[in-house]
């Protein structure tokens, strides 16, 4: 499985130095060079400690950038939705190669459900390396609230059903 990463993931583990859960993931992760740009050569400008993180693990980690050619798809999707340049890169790279588009906002995920572009969050990753063992129920807690600390956004309603989640598992 190919994993195409949004800046919110991105952001919110290097936030609360979580990044080393990608590793663990079973997967190819790409970064569109979009998303790297808003992410990383913008996060130093601004002096964000987990922009630097970010950039370490495309360095010499398990992130690989990916340029997203401008193609009259990649038009459409900027002109006839409210995404930027980096969610469409996002979604077209996912589509290009197979993947899934690893997303938060809700928005996003609405219009790659249009466009038939399969799609995840944060969240489901962290639940998913939990259910394999890669992570014990605590430290899958912690990386969550520690995102959450962070400014990562969930709803009361989500995070009620990712604690629920993993207690479920947890007892597994």
């Amino acid at each position: 499985m190919t994993l195409v990463f949004d800046a919110t993931p991105l952001i919110y583990l290097g936030k609360a130095d979580r990044l080393d859960v990608l590793a663990r993931l079973d997967s190819k992760l790409l970064v569109p060079e979009r998303v790297y740009e808003e992410v990383v050569e913008r996060g130093i400008e601004r002096g964000y400690a987990d922009a630097r993180r970010v950039n370490d693990w495309v360095k010499g980690g398990p992130l690989e950038r990916e340029r997203v050619e401008a193609t009259d798809r990649f038009a459409r999707l900027t002109s006839e939705t409210r995404l930027s340049p980096a969610d469409t890169a996002v979604l077209l790279l996912a589509d290009e190669v197979d993947g899934t588009a690893v997303m938060d906002e809700r928005y996003g995920r609405d219009i790659a459900d249009t466009e038939e572009i399969d799609t995840r969050g944060t969240a489901f990753l962290i639940l998913s390396l939990m259910k394999r063992r890669e992570l014990t129920s605590d430290d899958a807690r912690e990386t969550i609230d520690a995102m959450l600390d962070a400014g990562w956004h969930c709803s009361p309603n989500l995070y009620a059903k990712i604690l629920r989640t993993l207690d479920s598992l947890a007892s597994e």
